[in-house]
């Protein structure tokens, strides 16, 4: 197995201990039951989507943010097709479509070929997908930039209000893992396990959720795959269960949504 990524620890079988979730009657089939996430548009903020790989097969909406410095926050929003850069965004998109097939994926690049940004292009990415109609987003990157802390506190504040749940993996190295630490996220990191709908709860956040991300083989550039773990993919999986609640359920609100997720997850107890 390969070695874990940061946070994942919190999910070991001998340290994580239960919750307590609401007593929820079948939840998982309420929740997921014959769903296909049909109607949500999930927002990919990333390196990019593949359009034409397999795993993905369409894209519905685009947009790549650009330096520009005659704009007052020196980035603009291009909305265009565009290539993915690495692979990354792709793998991603790739597991939202393999849990919610189909969703509505928009892909809002961000990162570049390196799998970096300026964390000012992170922000306004995640700016245009809050006011560009999108249900949900996952963020398979962060920050550990402590400058970056109250802006992208602000934006993730808006989503939560606006009723969009933001699904943000953790950092894989220790240290700040921006906005994953935020309480109006979702927060994920991996854990052992091949399914997909396998689902922790942690007690002890602030990474609250732990799903399949360790040695799990996901789409990649040129139409191919790899075998590769990372929180990454971990939140990718949470992002197509909330994709399938939203599609069934559209009037959940994110903190309502987390209720959900803690009740369906492995480690959840129902009071007596």
């Amino acid at each position: 197995m390969s070695e874990l990524p940061q946070w994942s620890a919190d999910f070991a079988d001998d340290r994580l201990g239960e919750v307590v979730a609401l007593p929820l009657p079948d939840v998982r089939e309420w929740a997921f039951g014959g769903g296909t996430g049909a109607g949500v548009r999930v927002a990919v903020i990333d390196s990019g989507v593949d359009a034409t790989h397999p795993a993905v097969g369409s894209v519905a909406g685009w947009a790549t943010v650009v330096d520009d410095p005659e704009e007052p926050t020196g980035h603009r929003v291009v909305e265009e097709p565009h290539e993915d850069l690495v692979g990354h965004g792709t793998a991603c998109a790739g597991i939202i479509r393999s849990m919610a097939p189909d969703v509505e994926i928009v892909s809002v690049q961000v990162l570049g070929a390196n799998l970096r940004t300026r964390g000012t292009r992170f922000v306004e990415g995640l700016h245009w997908a809050v006011d560009h109609g999108v249900h949900t987003a996952n963020l398979s990157l962060s920050s550990r930039s402590d400058q970056l802390y109250a802006p992208l506190h602000e934006v993730c504040s808006a989503a939560y209000f606006a009723g969009i749940p933001l699904i943000c993996a953790a950092n894989n190295v220790p240290g700040p893992t921006y906005p994953a630490v935020y309480p109006s996220v979702i927060s994920v990191a991996a854990r052992p396990g091949a399914d997909p709908w396998a689902l922790a709860c942690n007690p002890r956040p602030p990474v609250e959720f732990g799903a399949a991300g360790i040695d799990v083989e996901v789409p990649w550039a040129n139409g191919g795959s790899i075998v590769g773990t990372g929180n990454s993919f971990s939140a990718a999986f949470v992002t197509g269960m909330v994709a399938v609640l939203l599609g069934k359920h559209p009037w959940v609100t994110p903190f309502q949504v987390k209720a959900v997720l803690q009740a369906v997850s492995d480690n959840a107890v129902v009071p007596a």
